[in-house]
């Protein structure tokens, strides 16, 4: 296993709540030097101020992952600040579920630009870093809702599979340049993802289901940790983790 230290220089998005929050905790609290994004700045300080009084070296920033320019933000920051980047986890997203026949257009364009555009920006800032330092981790947050097709979440899975497609793809292109790519694929966890679905029904029966069986955010955190402790020559390329009594 390959130690995580304050040389490791890890980025977060979608950092201020749920699985990136967990990340953010335990790879400080194992000595790595953080750079966290959220859209919620004042809740992701606080967070940081936190871990600061814990000893970890903490900078945050205000990043919406549709914009790519947010995205190279974070990723000069890090560089700017630490002189490296070495891992981009890449977890905001959000879900907007109901009948395809709804016709939610502005949601499932909402969910194209944050779960999967919003991966793509973030491939596209830290690819040239990466690159110039000869090694680099991509992980990304997936969700078993791709690997098990519903009714109501067909939007959500395709985003969620369409990302998959583009890891392996990177996965490929990257074997001879140092470049490791993670795929984590959640099942239910208890997070805030279910305050993003607009529908009043949906909503309250993703919540109950959280808060029955979901996993604690800590359990995926601990996944995301194991894939980035492994020697640089050892590339976990997917991770499902779900409640054993999840369907």
């Amino acid at each position: 296993m390959a130690d995580i230290t304050s040389d490791t220089v890890v980025a977060v998005t979608g950092a201020s709540s749920g699985i990136g929050e967990a990340t953010a905790r335990l790879l400080a609290a194992r000595g790595a030097s953080l750079v966290l994004g959220a859209r919620r700045v004042a809740r992701l300080e606080r967070i940081a101020d936190d871990l600061r009084a814990r000893g970890a070296d903490v900078i945050t920033l205000e990043v919406d992952v549709t914009r790519r320019e947010d995205l190279d933000r974070l990723v000069r920051a890090a560089v700017d600040r630490f002189g490296r980047l070495d891992v981009l986890v890449s977890n905001a997203g959000i879900s907007k579920l109901g009948p395809l026949a709804d016709g939610d257009v502005d949601g499932w364009s909402t969910m194209i630009d944050v779960n999967l555009r919003g991966v793509l920006n973030g491939i596209a800032a830290a690819m040239p870093v990466f690159g110039s330092q000869g090694r680099g981790h991509f992980v990304t947050t997936v969700s078993t809702a791709g690997l098990k097709i519903v009714p109501e979440m067909g939007v959500y899975a395709g985003t969620k599979n369409a990302v998959r497609t583009v890891m392996e793809s990177l996965r490929q292109e990257s074997t001879d340049g140092g470049i490791r790519t993670t795929s984590i694929s959640p099942g239910f966890v208890r997070t805030e993802l279910g305050d993003s679905i607009d529908d009043p029904a949906a909503r309250a029966e993703i919540r109950s289901r959280m808060h029955e069986i979901g996993l604690a955010p800590e359990a995926v955190a601990r996944a995301v940790a194991f894939a980035i402790e492994q020697p640089h020559d050892v590339e976990i390329g997917e991770i499902v983790i779900r409640p054993t009594v999840q369907g």
